[in-house]
């Protein structure tokens, strides 16, 4: 048996930005994904946001101008989980998406509308 770590999103990013760091370019941006829930008898819609980081090796974008607000994303990547402590000695912890792949869904596919899980 081996461990495995692996998420895959399709959701719209919400912010983007592009910076270098040794010459590498990384981009990182923001995800949110749906799902339907209901409470109390109410069926609502439930976002989550994810953070993700994309380093300029990742596979599906030749360019990372491509990823920009508004767009629909598919990410396949891992979670890494950063913990640190604050000047107020308060432990702190977040999740992050280390995307391995990324595709920038084709135009016409933006103006559908988000999958739901029931």
């Amino acid at each position: 048996m081996e461990f495995k770590n692996r998420i895959e999103l399709r959701g719209v990013v919400g912010r983007a930005d592009i910076n270098s760091y040794n010459g590498k370019q990384v981009c990182n941006f923001s995800v949110v994904t749906e799902k339907a829930v209901t409470r109390d008898g109410v069926s609502t819609v439930d976002p989550t946001w994810f953070n993700v980081t994309a380093w300029d090796r990742v596979q599906g974008i030749e360019d990372f101008c491509q990823i920009q607000k508004g767009s629909w994303v598919e990410v396949i990547g891992s979670l890494r989980l950063h913990k640190w402590i604050t000047p107020d000695s308060e432990e702190r912890s977040s999740l992050e998406v280390m995307a391995r792949r990324v595709n920038v869904l084709p135009k016409e596919e933006l103006q559908m509308s988000p999958q739901r899980d029931y």
